[in-house]
């Protein structure tokens, strides 16, 4: 299965003791590579302007791709700007809209995003959240104008709610969002109470949820909403921070919670989609859980 990468997503230099660190990606690769030795790596493109104000302001644009730091520069208390980040952000959007047409054109029916810095908190006009452009919402604006669809959905169990994600277009009936996520917990946003134009289905977990009530969830409320909106292509923006290791949270899965949840979302894809799912990775900050859970996940969407 194909899976979208590029050099320049380790040269996004968040600074020493930051959770979303160079070497995450660089554990990813490492991982699937080992898991699979004829992994089929491909270059991911980078986006273009016009590509990117599908659903991003010019100010956010000047702020990313015009600031030209020669060190690190802070955007937020969590979100940085180095002097390679503006080329990391272009090649992770890029990937996602490579994907959609490597799906459409009928190479692969799946394929896998493995880039930094995440894109989810990212909204229309703020970076935020470690997230500069927010690269889902990219890949999903695409598709809707490039192959005309009606009925895209983003699925994120990311533990952090998709907050930028949800607001681009939570006014958008061709897009459904639809998340399970920790509350309380940064953003503090995704409540049940949050629905767009119907087309926005938040889950909130609480701590210590394991992988029995995660799974009971999804089961019971969150894919029938997926099956019922009947995708024709599904985006999944896929942070193993979930996961019972990592440091930011406190929710209790493991690798196999995140390869059950995989082939669900294949199953979907393959009766309404014909297939069609781009994954993409979002958070996840334990590397160990990230291998672990990448490997999962990639198996998954092979099978």
């Amino acid at each position: 299965m194909p899976v979208f990468s590029h050099a320049s997503g380790l040269d996004h230099d968040t600074g020493p003791g930051h959770a979303e660190r160079p070497e995450r990606l660089a554990a990813v690769i490492e991982a699937l590579r080992a898991a699979d030795p004829q992994l089929d790596l491909r270059q991911a493109p980078a986006a273009t302007r016009g590509q990117l104000l599908r659903v991003h302001d010019e100010t956010l644009l000047a702020t990313v791709l015009e600031s030209r730091p020669t060190g690190r520069i802070p955007l937020d208390a969590d979100t940085v700007l180095s002097p390679g980040s503006a080329q990391a952000a272009l090649h992770a959007a890029g990937a996602g809209i490579a994907a959609v047409e490597l799906v459409f054109a009928g190479e692969a029916r799946r394929a896998f995003c493995a880039v930094r810095p995440p894109g989810h908190h990212a909204t229309r006009d703020i970076a935020m959240g470690f997230c500069l452009f927010n690269s889902i919402a990219v890949a999903a604006a695409h598709a809707l104008d490039r192959f005309g669809l009606t009925r895209v959905s983003i699925i994120d169990f990311d533990v952090h709610h998709g907050n930028g994600t949800q607001a681009i277009f939570e006014a958008e009936p061709r897009v459904q969002y639809v998340s399970s996520h920790q509350l309380p917990l940064y953003p503090d946003t995704g409540q049940r109470h949050e629905r767009g134009v119907g087309n926005i289905v938040n889950l909130p977990l609480p701590p210590r949820t394991d992988g029995a009530r995660f799974r009971a969830a999804w089961g019971e409320r969150l894919l029938p909403e997926i099956d019922a909106f009947a995708p024709q292509l599904v985006l999944v923006s896929a942070g193993f921070d979930a996961h019972r290791l990592d440091p930011l949270a406190q929710l209790e899965l493991d690798a196999t919670d995140f390869a059950w949840l995989t082939r669900e979302l294949v199953a979907l894809a393959d009766r309404h989609a014909e297939g069609r799912l781009v994954s993409m990775l979002e958070g996840g900050y334990d590397l160990d859980a990230l291998r672990a859970c990448s490997v999962a996940h990639l198996q998954a969407l092979s099978d």
